[in-house]
């Protein structure tokens, strides 16, 4: 009786360190909610943890700055939504010795005015001869970065009498649309990766002023403690990083056309044994 009991304790024990085990094999990842990029790569990259190194992956939306306060703390373990260096340069700034910077995902991100491919205006330049564009340009949010940025093109480039009309990242890429539709001109604020490039012939015009700042990367960056809880994916974060603007821009369209992005996530995956392998060696 005594034997069993001793027994029982110990089947107990070892059920209990399988269960610790268990829970240690999993891994917390912050992303913001409203931006499709975020969403896309975290939910790719999540895919990707789970089928392969075997990880629970726990996903938290965010604000950027609790994001970055997350990783830093060690409350969260990553995330893949850095725009470095301007972007998120004053978060960089305050936690970059609490982090761990794992490297690009996206290497050419970007904010700009952007036309369809088929007008002719190829320069912020040129949209003060070209009157096709009604002077007007099609904005998002009020305060969002790239308005803010938009508001002094039309300085610096003397687009007198150009109004930038503020709407949401809906309304303008529908109104995007519509002009697309009819052969119109049209110019917007907006930034890659975004799935309008999956859907739309686009271009950014040219700023040779550099209003708009130069190429940035979105970077995954992790706490200090991931590579020890999780060394496999702190070695896959080195490696994770998209090929083109194309290669997300399928994940975010299908999103944006209505898959569940988990869904889209294991789809993409399904689709890219190659990359996958590329990434994690399996």
């Amino acid at each position: 009786m005594k034997m069993r009991r001793l027994l029982g304790v110990g089947s107990a024990l070892v059920l209990a360190m399988g269960a610790t085990h268990a829970m240690a094999k999993e891994v917390s990842i912050g992303y913001v909610d409203g931006w499709a990029d975020s969403v896309a790569t975290t939910n790719v990259a999540a895919e990707v943890i789970k089928q392969k190194l075997g990880y629970d992956v726990k996903l938290q939306a965010v604000a950027t700055g609790i994001m970055w306060q997350g990783v830093a703390t060690g409350k969260l373990d990553a995330m893949m939504s850095a725009w470095l260096p301007v972007t998120h340069g004053d978060y960089w700034a305050k936690n970059k010795d609490k982090v761990v910077d794992y490297g690009a995902n996206f290497k050419d991100a970007k904010i700009g005015l952007i036309v369809p491919d088929y007008v002719k205006a190829n320069s912020i330049a040129d949209l003060k001869t070209d009157t096709s564009f009604k002077q007007k340009i099609v904005g998002i949010d009020a305060g969002a970065g790239v308005m803010i940025k938009a508001e002094q093109a039309i300085k610096d480039y003397d687009l007198t009498g150009y109004k930038l009309q503020a709407s949401s990242g809906a309304a303008m890429t529908s109104e995007l649309g519509r002009a697309y539709a009819k052969k119109d001109s049209i110019a917007v604020t907006g930034w890659v990766p975004h799935w309008m490039f999956a859907k739309w012939k686009l271009k950014f015009l040219e700023d040779p002023k550099g209003v708009f700042g130069e190429a940035e990367t979105v970077n995954s960056v992790g706490s200090k403690q991931l590579a020890s809880k999780a060394p496999e994916v702190a070695e896959f974060l080195k490696k994770f990083s998209w090929q083109s603007k194309d290669e997300i821009g399928e994940v975010m369209l299908a999103i944006q056309e209505g898959a569940k992005p988990e869904a889209a996530a294991k789809d993409w995956v399904a689709k890219h044994p190659e990359r996958v392998k590329e990434w994690t060696g399996k």
